[in-house]
């Protein structure tokens, strides 16, 4: 069931940090996916132990690999695979940028003026 050798992207992909395989390999391939501080290849065996840093789209993760998945599992399941050891910094920066993407309600008299507020320039300038 599951094998002692098994592929960084393949790993990646099982443990649901990206969608695909594929993905999975670009990531590594372009350097966002790290080992000990050097660059990672995708068919570079995963080991016990290891730790990785893999930059995704939403977030910058530092995994530790406790469990080997050959194929794709639930959610639930696969975060038994790993434990997340992402520095509190990124976390909180993560909370901070989902805090301030609400722009707010929009301030009044700012933009384009409504269409009362067009007519009344219309009559003043017509006069």
């Amino acid at each position: 069931m599951v094998k002692e050798k098994l592929r960084l992207d393949k790993y990646l992909w099982a443990i649901r940090l990206f969608k695909t395989r594929s993905l999975a390999a670009t990531a590594c391939e372009t350097g966002k996916v790290k080992l000990d501080g050097g660059q990672a290849k995708p068919s570079k065996n995963v080991s016990l132990g290891d730790e990785y840093e893999v930059k995704t789209e939403a977030k910058r993760w530092r995994i530790k690999v406790t469990g080997l998945l050959e194929k794709r599992v639930a959610h639930s399941e696969a975060i038994k695979h790993y434990i997340d050891i992402t520095p509190e910094e990124e976390i909180q920066r993560l909370q901070y940028q989902a805090a301030s993407f609400h722009t707010g309600k929009r301030q009044s008299k700012i933009g384009r003026p409504t269409k009362k507020e067009r007519r009344e320039l219309d009559d003043f300038l017509d006069d």
